[in-house]
């Protein structure tokens, strides 16, 4: 069974969040990786055109309950007409799940994925969550690069 990687990232993204999402769906195709991701605009389009480009396999979960808006290099489209809790299905659906960039509606994936735990969660970009500490949490890895984003989710080790 082909490894599974969510790709999460807000509908609206900057250049550079979009050029380095767009890497991590090349990367993950070339290491054989399923790209699932939220299917629309923004860090998703860029992950699954970068996977689809590659000749990887990227699912795309829709919130509508049709196919309306989804982007164009999706390989499997599942409508859910779940609205924003289809973000519990993208990281469920994942063996790691990796961030780029930051919005609310992925800040609640990345909440999602370390309440479920034992996926690793690594966030490239985007918003820092902190404890009540100030500190940032352990759950969540930092990465510089996308190449390093997927060393840290230790799943080609």
């Amino acid at each position: 069974m082909a490894v599974q990687v969510a790709v999460c990232g807000p509908r609206e993204c900057s250049r550079t969040e979009w050029e380095q999402a767009r890497e991590v769906g090349r990367l993950l195709a070339g290491r054989g990786a399923v790209v699932v991701c939220g299917g629309y605009g923004g860090v998703m389009a860029a992950a699954a055109a970068g996977a689809y480009r590659a000749g990887g396999v990227v699912v795309g979960v829709l919130s509508a309950a049709d196919r309306a808006g989804a982007c164009e290099d999706l390989t499997v489209v599942l409508p859910t007409g779940l609205g924003e809790a289809r973000n519990n299905v993208i990281v469920n659906a994942a063996d790691a799940v990796i961030v780029v960039g930051g919005s609310w509606g992925t800040l609640s994936e990345v909440a999602l994925a370390v309440r479920r735990g034992g996926v690793p969660v690594v966030q490239l970009g985007g918003w820092r969550v902190l404890d009540e500490h100030g500190r940032p949490l352990e759950a969540v890895l930092r990465a510089a690069t996308p190449a390093e984003a997927l060393d840290k989710t230790g799943l080609w080790r």
